[in-house]
């Protein structure tokens, strides 16, 4: 493995860098929090003179943060939108897009549900209220319990775009702030559904087929999965080479890095 390489490379490489480059702050996307965290990790691991933050208060938030230079990284799992990129370059801010790794995001559902298999028609009618019981879909009857993120999250926004064709949800959908908290409505009521990132499918909640497909690394990898989508970090314009900043972003681009997002659970954009 070339961890020891490259932390040697990276820790040479910062040494030379002033107190005003020894922070590096992160803001955004639940989705990419994992991410961002263990690729911290390993950062500060080879180099403990540097320090980074990183908070998640969704995609929104992130670019919100990075408009407001208030952050380093805006951490997104969705694409930028115009009017974001718009109200960055009014203020001298020049978004550049890193996509770090790619995702799907899996229908889920206790792991008592007998169900195993929706259609994207399906999914669509539950949210918008249209089929309310389980009943219809070959499961129990009890009343489905939808939970959603919320809309400033980029994982509604996939949701909402790939799902919802951008029809509006029923009112009784619940909503709920993180990727964590659907996951933990989901295993703690045998009723429930809810969608999140390939990294938060575990023992405790069940993924169904959409389409036919099972959310996989391969299927998302292939695009057979029908709801997939790339993660980011924006930076204001390129880090410059060499710097701690550019060590870190570039971090998904070697073997390490790539490693790393396997393990928990996400699609590397490199193949070593």
């Amino acid at each position: 493995m070339k961890k020891q390489i490259l932390a040697l490379i990276i820790a040479t490489t910062v040494a030379n860098f002033t107190h005003a480059a020894d922070t590096i702050v992160i803001d955004g996307s639940t989705t990419v929090g994992p991410i961002a965290k263990a690729f911290a990790e390993y950062f500060m691991t080879a180099n403990p003179d540097i320090n980074i933050t990183i908070s998640e208060s969704g995609s929104g938030n992130g670019a919100k943060s990075l408009l407001n230079a208030s952050c380093n990284i805006a951490a997104m799992s969705r694409p930028m939108k115009d009017s974001e990129f718009k109200a960055c370059a009014e203020k001298g801010i020049h978004p550049v897009a890193h996509v770090v790794a790619l995702d799907g995001l899996p229908i889920l559902v206790h792991p008592s549900n007998p169900v195993q298999e929706l259609s994207l028609e399906q999914v669509r009618k539950i949210y918008r209220g249209e089929i309310m019981n389980w009943k219809e879909l070959g499961g129990p009857d009890k009343k489905i319990v939808a939970i959603s993120r919320d809309t400033n999250s980029g994982t509604f926004e996939t949701f909402n775009k790939l799902v919802m064709k951008k029809q509006n949800l029923s009112a009784k959908v619940e909503k709920v702030g993180s990727n964590g908290a659907i996951r933990q409505r989901v295993q703690t009521t045998p009723a429930a559904i809810g969608f999140a990132g390939l990294g938060f499918v575990d023992k405790t909640v069940k993924a169904l087929k959409i389409n036919g497909i099972y959310p996989t690394a391969e299927t998302v990898q292939t695009g057979e999965y029908p709801i997939a989508r790339p993660l980011f970090m924006y930076t204001d314009k390129y880090p410059k080479l060499g710097s701690p900043l550019y060590q870190f972003n570039t971090i998904h681009l070697t073997e390490d890095g790539q490693e790393i997002v396997e393990e928990i659970g996400f699609v590397p954009v490199t193949a070593y």
